[in-house]
């Protein structure tokens, strides 16, 4: 049925395509008009992004159009920055997060992060998707990734939750939503990528998503209580005091992880970058060695796709640090910071801005990309408006959460989608109650930034 209805998709007329192309034609041309050497690269990157070809190529091709037929910068400094841009050390925080995240999930720690969970709740309410959410934060801690998290606990939870007696719908709304938490909680690749952009102390950003990602940890788990209570979902029975230390046993070399990155952060004994290395290697050795869950063999598989991963997101910082190169040389962010202010927005108005903005880009770019462009954009004229650089990126970084659990480009629906076989529209349904939780969530964060500033400071990272 489904087959036959992507089959029966009626091709645009020519006359409809073509006052299609003419409107939007138009559109680029009055940014262009209006908006001066500011509306000409929005313009042009527009343009490229239209004809479907990638974020990333779309950024690169926009400074090289713009540069060689705008100014007068050699080709040759645009070659330079294409190599120094990423020459800072913080950057190689990213790819041994990735592979600390690649050991964790094939190494048997999210199945005992889950049973660990489940031991505690698993008798409440709806106690296997409360477990899963709190699985998710638990691996989150460890982790770093939204897409890591949702493949490590969804693949284990999903199949248990339907097979308890869950509709699978409800199952997969918990794990899209409460996989979010992979990149709010301590360590997590965009917070890197934000640190980079801005400037900002990636060690401060660590910390100060910890508190924020326990506040929507009990959010999600209320909304999950109150739908299975209403419903009469399934309760396990109540696992018994040694039932639980077993478990907490068994999992607690996973979550000595978060001691080692919190610990040697705040102590001084190493940089976010070094944690991120000494996460990789404590992750490969409780991996192989300690639980045995993935052979040794298996190593080179899992560095390899590490590795591949690792690429394309670098491959994407290379052409935003050369949009944010052309911007700083045309003064944009300025410019722009100027504009913002002359509208008296204030620091509410402006917040409430951003956010929709990047709501808004949620729907077309993923969250490395939304960062790469936005971040230098956007947080100079946060600065001049006395909003502080670590509350900024952490409300940044609740949004990006948003966007990867909402089409069109929502990553974890796709991984979900994958896991559950269920289709991108029936997802979107689904997961409806807890993406309004994570709207609550997010307004939270950024109207009270006492909530993510209070650890940093208290740890003297600020």
């Amino acid at each position: 049925m489904s087959g036959a209805a992507h089959s029966q998709v009626v091709p645009m007329s020519k006359p409809k395509a073509a006052k299609w192309l003419l409107g939007i034609g138009a559109i680029l041309l009055t940014i262009c008009l209006m908006g001066g050497k500011v509306g000409i690269v929005f313009a042009l990157l527009i343009a490229l992004m239209l004809t479907g070809i990638p974020v990333s190529i779309a950024l690169g091709l926009t400074v090289l159009m713009f540069m060689y037929l705008l100014t007068q910068v050699p080709v040759e400094a645009v070659a330079l920055k294409l190599f120094s841009g990423i020459e800072k050390f913080e950057i190689m925080a990213i790819p041994l997060f990735i592979l600390a995240g690649n050991f964790l999930t094939h190494g048997g720690v999210a199945r005992r992060m889950i049973a660990f969970a489940t031991s505690m709740i698993g008798h409440w309410h709806g106690g296997l998707a409360l477990a899963g959410i709190i699985a998710c934060a638990m691996f989150a801690l460890v982790c770093g990734s939204s897409v890591a998290t949702v493949v490590a606990i969804g693949s284990i939870i999903l199949p248990a939750m339907v097979k308890q007696g869950y509709p699978k719908q409800f199952g997969a709304g918990v794990i899209i939503t409460a996989g979010s938490l992979g990149i709010l909680m301590l360590p997590s690749i965009p917070k890197v990528i934000y640190a980079i952009s801005t400037n900002t102390s990636i060690g401060a950003l660590f910390l100060a998503g910890l508190f924020p990602g326990i506040l929507l940890t009990v959010m999600l788990c209320t909304t999950t209580w109150v739908l299975a209570k209403k419903n009469k979902y399934p309760r396990m029975p109540k696992a018994t005091w040694a039932q639980r230390w077993k478990a907490l046993r068994e999992s607690i070399w996973g979550l000595m992880l978060v001691v080692i990155i919190i610990g040697g952060i705040t102590k001084g004994i190493f940089t976010p970058t070094e944690a991120a290395a000494m996460s990789a290697v404590y992750s490969f050795l409780i991996s192989v060695f300690v639980y045995k869950d993935m052979p040794l063999k298996k190593t080179p598989e899992v560095v390899r796709k590490s590795a591949s991963l690792s690429a394309m997101l670098l491959y994407i910082i290379t052409n935003a640090v050369l949009f944010s190169f052309l911007m700083a040389h045309e003064n944009i962010p300025q410019a722009m910071a100027d504009w913002i202010l002359s509208k008296d927005l204030g620091q509410a108005g402006f917040l409430f801005f951003t956010n929709i903005l990047l709501l808004l880009a949620g729907n077309v770019m993923e969250p490395s990309s939304i960062i790469l462009v936005m971040a230098p954009i956007l947080h100079p004229t946060a600065i001049r408006l006395g909003i502080d650089s670590v509350h900024f990126g952490i409300m940044i970084d609740a949004n990006m959460e948003v966007g990867l659990c909402h089409p069109p480009v929502g990553l974890n629906l796709y991984v979900a989608s994958g896991i559950s076989k269920m289709s991108i529209s029936e997802l979107t349904v689904a997961v409806m109650p807890w993406l309004l939780t994570m709207l609550a969530f997010l307004v939270i964060v950024t109207y009270w930034p006492g909530l993510s500033l209070w650890l940093p400071k208290a740890m003297g990272l600020m």
